[in-house]
C-alpha cells in the first residue's frame, strides 16, 4: 500500500496531528519531521499519536534524524528513516502504545515455579478442639456478613448512573487558502507553509474528424430569358421591325428586351406580326407575365406606327450560384475541431486518474498543433456544400491530489483555531474555487476553502470528577458556570435510577453527551 505523508511543522502539537490523522484511517502513514527544528520530543507525545493511529487503523513510520526521538520511538517499536526512499524499501514494524515489561526483562533471582511447588500445600489435621472450630465458624459468619455489607455498599456505588447532555456553543471558522499545484514537485512533499503541492502533468494525443456546411458562395453564368411579342400595324403602310430593336415593360422596374431578327409587319391596321425577343439583362429578372411588355423604346419613329404585346410570358432566365469553401469556413472547422480534441482529451484524462485527484479543466490546452496533421477534403474556393477535416493534436492538462490540497487548507484553518477550542470533524467542508492563474509550464494556482464548526473543549474526565456524587442543582451550577454553553441552551441531567438524590459516586458511572445547537 502507498504510504501517506504527513510533514510536520515546527512545534507541531499532539492534537493537531490527530486531527490530521483522521482522513487518513487504514492507511500507511509516513510522518515527516521538518528540516530545521524538531516535534513531539517527548515519549508521552509519540505514545498519544501512536493510539491514536492504532485507533484508527493506521501503522506508522518516521523519518527524522532527532536523536531522541529515534530513541522513543525504538522504546515503542515504530520504524524510523532517514529518507522516504529508505521507507519503501524497509520494513515497517507494527508500533505499541505503551511501554511495558517483556518476559525477558524479568529479575535474574525470580524463583522458578518447581522451586515453589513444596510451599503450595499443607496436610490439614482434622483433631482441633471444638472451641477453634466455633470460632472459625463465627469468623466466616462475619466474613460473610462484611462480604454482604461489601457488596451492597459497591452495589450502591457501581449501579447508579447518570446521563448529562449538554450543547456547547460553537462558531464556523472558514480560511480560503491560495495552492499552487507545482509539476515539478510531482513526487515530493506539499510545502503546507507556503501552500505549494504536487501537480501531475497529463499529456495526451488525440485525433477527430468534424463536418460543416459551406457559407461560400461562386457565381456561375446566368441564363437570359426568352419569349416572342406581336407587333400590331396601326397604319395601311409596311412597317419593318430592326434587329434589336428595344422594347420594356412600363409598369414597376422597366425590364428591357430586344428582338432577335430583323421583320417586317405587313400593311392594313390591325395586322400583325409574331416576332422572337430575349432580355438585355442574364437572370431572373427578365421574367415577366404575359401581357406586361408594351412600349417600343429607343426608335421616335416606329413607336407612334405600332403596337407591341407579349401574349404568353417570357420565361428562361435564372440566377445560377453554387456553395463553395471559403477562408472562414476554413478557419471556423478549425476552431470547432479544436474545442472537440480538447473535451475528448479530457474526458480520456478523467480514467487516468485516481479517486483522490482531480483534473483543473482551465488547464487543459493544445500544447502541439501542426500543418502536416490537418487533412481537409477541400481547398478554399473548391464548389462542395460540405468541408470536412481530420485533425491530430497534443494535448497536455493539470491534475492535483485533492486529499493533499484539503490537508494544505486543514493545516491553515488549524492555526485559527481559538484557545480552548477544537474542530468538529464532521463538520468539516472543503470547497474548490476558481483557479486565478494558470502558466506555460503547467503551475496552477487556485484557491481551496476549508471551513469547519469549533466547540469548547470537554475534558470528560476532569469534569465527571467535578461533578460526582452532587446534587442535580450543584450539578447544574457547575456545568453552566464551567462551560461555554450555546445561548438559550440548558443542561440535561437524567438520572438512573431516578429516585437517588445525587449523581453517582463514581466518575466512570457518569456519561457526558454533546450535541448540536437546535437539536
Amino acid at each position: 500500500m502507498k504510504a501517506e505523508f504527513l510533514q510536520l511543522e515546527t512545534g507541531e502539537d499532539v492534537a493537531s496531528i490527530r486531527d490530521r490523522l483522521t482522513f487518513l484511517r487504514g492507511q500507511r502513514v509516513l510522518l515527516i519531521w521538518p528540516e530545521n527544528g524538531t516535534a513531539l520530543t517527548r515519549k508521552l507525545d509519540l505514545v498519544l499519536v501512536q493510539r491514536e493511529a492504532m485507533r484508527l487503523a493506521i501503522r506508522l513510520a518516521l523519518i527524522t534524524h532527532d536523536a531522541v526521538v529515534i530513541r522513543h520511538a525504538a522504546e515503542l517499536n515504530i520504524s524510523t528513516f532517514e529518507t522516504v526512499g529508505q521507507s519503501e524499501r524497509g520494513k515497517w514494524k507494527r508500533g505499541r502504545s505503551k511501554v511495558f515489561t517483556t518476559r525477558f526483562q524479568r529479575p535474574k533471582d525470580e524463583p522458578e515455579a518447581e522451586e515453589l511447588r513444596q510451599y503450595a500445600s499443607r496436610v490439614l489435621v482434622d483433631d482441633e478442639p471444638r472451641s477453634v472450630k466455633i470460632r472459625r465458624a463465627i469468623g466466616r459468619l462475619i466474613a460473610l456478613l462484611l462480604l454482604v455489607g461489601v457488596l451492597v455498599a459497591v452495589g450502591i456505588v457501581v449501579l447508579p448512573s447518570a446521563t448529562i447532555t449538554v450543547t456547547p456553543a460553537q462558531e464556523r471558522l472558514q480560511i480560503d487558502a491560495i495552492i499552487t499545484a507545482d509539476p515539478e514537485r510531482a513526487g515530493g512533499f506539499p510545502d503546507v507553509e507556503n501552500g505549494s503541492i504536487p501537480a501531475i502533468s497529463l499529456i495526451a494525443q488525440i485525433e477527430e474528424r468534424a463536418t460543416i456546411e459551406t457559407t461560400g458562395a461562386q457565381d456561375l453564368l446566368d441564363t437570359t430569358a426568352t419569349g416572342s411579342v406581336i407587333f400590331i400595324n396601326r397604319t395601311n403602310q409596311n412597317i419593318t421591325i430592326p434587329a434589336g430593336q428595344v422594347v420594356a415593360t412600363s409598369a414597376g422596374t422597366t425590364i428591357r428586351f430586344r428582338t432577335t431578327a430583323e421583320t417586317t409587319v405587313p400593311a392594313g391596321i390591325g395586322l400583325q406580326i409574331e416576332v422572337r425577343v430575349e432580355a438585355e439583362a442574364a437572370g431572373s429578372s427578365g421574367n415577366v407575365d404575359a401581357n406586361q411588355i408594351n412600349t417600343v423604346v429607343e426608335n421616335d419613329d416606329l413607336a407612334p406606327r405600332v403596337e407591341v404585346r407579349n401574349l404568353a410570358p417570357i420565361t428562361g432566365g435564372e440566377d445560377r450560384a453554387v456553395r463553395a469553401v471559403s477562408t472562414d469556413d476554413r478557419d471556423r472547422l478549425i476552431a470547432i475541431l479544436r474545442q472537440q480534441l480538447q473535451d475528448r482529451a479530457y474526458t480520456e484524462m478523467l480514467t487516468r486518474i485516481d479517486e483522490s485527484q482531480f483534473l483543473i479543466p482551465e488547464t487543459v490546452r493544445i500544447s502541439e498543433e501542426r500543418t502536416d496533421w490537418m487533412t481537409f477534403d477541400h481547398e478554399v474556393g473548391d464548389v462542395a456544400d460540405s468541408l470536412s477535416l481530420t485533425m491530430r493534436v497534443i494535448v497536455a492538462a493539470t491534475a492535483v491530489d485533492e486529499q493533499t490540497a484539503q490537508q494544505v487548507a486543514f493545516a491553515r484553518l488549524a492555526g485559527q483555531i481559538p484557545a480552548g477550542r477544537s474542530l468538529r470533524p464532521e463538520t468539516i467542508l472543503y470547497e474548490r474555487g476558481a483557479v486565478t492563474s494558470f502558466e506555460a509550464d503547467g503551475r496552477v494556482i487556485f484557491n481551496l476553502a476549508c471551513s469547519a464548526l469549533a466547540a469548547q473543549q470537554i475534558n470528560y474526565g476532569e469534569l465527571g470528577n467535578q461533578l460526582a456524587g452532587r446534587t442535580p442543582e450543584e450539578a447544574l451550577q457547575t456545568l453552566t458556570t464551567s462551560l461555554d454553553l450555546a445561548e438559550g441552551t440548558v443542561p440535561q441531567i437524567s438520572i438512573t435510577p431516578e429516585w437517588l438524590p445525587r449523581l453517582p459516586l463514581l466518575p466512570v458511572r457518569i456519561q457526558i453527551k454533546t450535541q448540536s445547537p437546535g437539536v
